[in-house]
């Protein structure tokens, strides 16, 4: 993968430098569209993953809008289903908007689709999971960083049991190709650190299928045997934490996670995860409305692009690729809070206020 990366601050800046030249004309609330209001797809994987429904629709719709008030989005949830999915997309077509945002529950298998879009000159963006067909441009994070982050936190947490501690890895859906992405980051740094007693991939990212997995790795390796595990986002986060609790393993192992989700976050102040990675939803939300709006005005995204990166075929694609964040208990109130992804008062609930004190979240 070729790309340019920047930190979140000055991708933002280039991102919104971008929009003011080619989305938004000589200011917002001009129509440079004549009259000819654009429509917008925008297609989501799943509903179990929370930041889908809860944060990035309601970011991207509001982005797009800021761009371009007179542009409509339609929007549809696969809920995890490749055959939903794929109708979507042939509705979409078939309806002749002027381009998609794609979020693929399963990137090979919505290739076809995207290749009809193309060939029926409607360009699809790729949003945080790069899509095989000829996308037009692709929007995420630098999921090999990561998947560094992931693997740097969980060997710091274990300490000196570090090298020779046993961990469980509980991977994202294989069919994903940002779970690829976090595999090889964590992996650059945990190999020849820890054993990997277990590891599973998990389909279509459930918690129940991770909390069923490392039960089976509780009953395989013994309760104590396991110093650490690496769990590719928060809901898998919470599976694994439950299974072990259920399994009575006392003190728990530390956990890593993604997404900055709430129940992460109370997890991580009370001490049952120790990390998750915030993936700072505006700046991503704002480069793929910036991408939408201006793909369906048919206007050169690469001025709206800050790097590139190459597809399965090979094709150079104009991309935003953001910087992740760490997040532990140390720096929540600098990351998390500060970012205004969630405030201290949904984080701190009356039965954390204790622990919440103790993190300095007041």
């Amino acid at each position: 993968m070729k790309a340019c990366i920047r930190d979140t601050a000055a991708t933002v800046t280039a991102v919104c430098t971008a929009i003011v030249l080619t989305a938004c004309g000589a200011g917002a609330g001009n129509d440079p569209d004549g009259g000819n209001a654009p429509r917008i797809g925008l297609l989501l994987p799943d509903a179990t993953t929370a930041r889908w429904e809860s944060q990035d629709r309601l970011r991207l719709e509001q982005e797009i809008k800021e761009l371009c008030d007179t542009c409509a989005v339609e929007h549809d949830n696969a809920k995890g289903e490749v055959a939903i999915q794929q109708q979507q997309m042939n509705s979409m077509i078939t309806k002749g908007v002027d381009a998609i945002v794609l979020v693929a529950v399963d990137a090979r298998s919505l290739g076809s689709t995207v290749k009809k879009a193309h060939q029926a000159d409607i360009p699809v963006i790729a949003y945080d999971r790069l899509a095989e067909g000829p996308i037009s441009g692709y929007v995420s994070f630098d999921g090999v960083e990561v998947g560094r982050l992931q693997g740097r936190a969980l060997l710091k947490a274990m300490g000196d049991k570090v090298p020779g501690a046993q961990i469980v890895m509980m991977n994202g859906d294989p069919s994903d190709p940002n779970a690829v992405s976090f595999k090889k980051g964590a992996l650059s740094v945990l190999k020849g650190q820890v054993k990997i007693g277990k590891e599973y991939d998990t389909l279509e990212w459930r918690a129940e299928i991770a909390n069923m997995n490392m039960s089976a790795a509780i009953s395989a390796l013994g309760a104590d045997a396991i110093d650490g595990v690496y769990a590719a986002n928060d809901g898998l986060a919470a599976g694994s934490i439950s299974a072990l609790k259920a399994n009575k393993v006392a003190p728990l192992p530390p956990v890593t996670g993604q997404d900055a989700e709430i129940g992460a976050l109370r997890r991580i102040v009370v001490g049952d995860q120790y990390m998750t990675v915030l993936k700072p939803f505006g700046p991503e939300a704002a480069a793929g409305a910036a991408m939408a709006v201006a793909a369906a005005r048919g206007e050169n995204l690469e001025r709206v692009a800050t790097g590139e990166v190459r597809t399965q075929g090979g094709e150079a694609v104009p991309a935003v690729l953001l910087t992740p964040v760490s997040v532990t208990v140390d720096n929540i109130k600098d990351t998390v809070v500060k970012d205004g992804v969630h405030t201290i008062q949904q984080i701190c609930t009356p039965q954390l206020r204790a622990a919440c004190d103790r993190a300095g979240l007041t």
